[in-house]
């Protein structure tokens, strides 16, 4: 049984010679990049699969939020300073683009339904030029200018109720366990 590949592809290399077509080696018959090609193209499928993802979180984590001013106004909680510094000082070097959450605390008058809108876009662009201006003195003429777009994301999280359900499955009993009862050997289980 030694050998018998070699002789048999010496065979068809024969053959293959006497009809004019060449000698036929093995790693022309086979794919001499195997497994590699496969598991590069397979990894770039799982990557791919993930990149929006990645792209949402990413777009989330650079957002300044309505909850970093104080409400109705321009001006930066202690909170909203402290993530914009931490936008800031990313490694190697801070994304150009932030985000700003267009301003959800301006309130709808029933008797004036056209002066939201316009008291929204004056409170967006009195934010857009608050977080400029901290960002400019932040990093102190390091970095050139931060582009700020406006966008109207969706809530982040969940709800508390489905949270709770979750977190009492996961401390609760496995699910696909053995139902209660006796076990296997006919003597009840005490708890």
């Amino acid at each position: 049984m030694k050998g018998i590949i070699r002789k048999a592809a010496a065979a068809l290399c024969c053959l293959a010679g006497a009809g004019g077509l060449g000698c036929v080696t093995y790693h022309d018959l086979v794919d001499p990049c195997y497994p590699q090609r496969y598991n590069a193209e397979a990894r770039r499928e799982v990557v791919a699969s993930y990149s929006p993802q990645i792209a949402n979180g990413h777009v989330l984590d650079q957002t300044i939020w309505n909850y970093d001013f104080e409400p109705g106004t321009d001006k930066l909680t202690g909170g909203g300073l402290e993530h914009l510094a931490n936008i800031a000082r990313r490694r190697p070097q801070p994304d150009p683009v932030i985000y700003l959450q267009t301003a959800g605390d301006v309130y709808y008058d029933n008797t004036k339904p056209d002066e939201m809108a316009d008291k929204r876009q004056d409170l967006d662009a009195r934010r857009v030029a608050a977080v400029q201006k901290f960002l400019g003195v932040q990093t102190a003429g390091r970095r050139g200018d931060f582009q700020i777009l406006i966008h109207d994301p969706a809530e982040v999280g969940s709800s508390d109720v489905w949270a709770m359900a979750v977190y009492g499955q996961m401390i609760g009993r496995a699910r696909g366990g053995l139902p209660t009862g006796t076990s296997s050997t006919g003597v009840s289980p005490t708890h």
